[in-house]
């Protein structure tokens, strides 16, 4: 194993345990948790052995872990940008609809603000003209 590996390894190992800490877990607890042996999983935190895509899948699915914490220790931003953005995005809304005096069922508007933000996060953000035209089709 080269140095930059097994440095890589060993840092990602101790955020590792920073997080099972964090969760509460034991390490034969998370190791359980994870679906691997209790010996692979010390191997992770001592930093002797990557960690596969298929545990890093399940600490993500089980955990909600950030997993480019975990990798390269950076906190992603992209889940604060995108709320942000969904934010935004309701309050322009709930704006719009407050100045035409347009009141649309609760299922409806988070039926619009669901499919805004879905093109969003697929990197195809939709025009506010376009949402205008959807209220309208709901409001006929």
């Amino acid at each position: 194993m080269s140095q930059k590996t097994s440095e890589l390894f060993a840092s990602m190992g101790a955020r590792l345990a920073i997080t099972r800490n964090e969760i509460g877990l034991s390490q034969a607890g998370m190791a359980e948790a994870l679906g691997v042996s209790h010996r692979a999983y010390h191997s992770y935190e001592k930093g002797q052995r990557g960690l596969p895509v298929e545990t890093l899948v399940a600490l993500h699915d089980r955990f909600q872990v950030d997993l480019m914490w975990i990798l390269l220790g950076n906190r992603s931003a992209r889940v604060e940008h995108d709320l942000k953005a969904l934010e935004e995005f309701e309050v322009a809304l709930d704006t719009y609809l407050a100045k035409q005096g347009i009141k649309l069922k609760t299922e409806k508007r988070g039926a619009i603000a669901a499919r805004w933000y879905r093109s969003f996060l697929q990197g195809k953000p939709i025009e506010m003209d376009d949402v205008h035209t959807w209220i309208e089709l709901l409001t006929e």
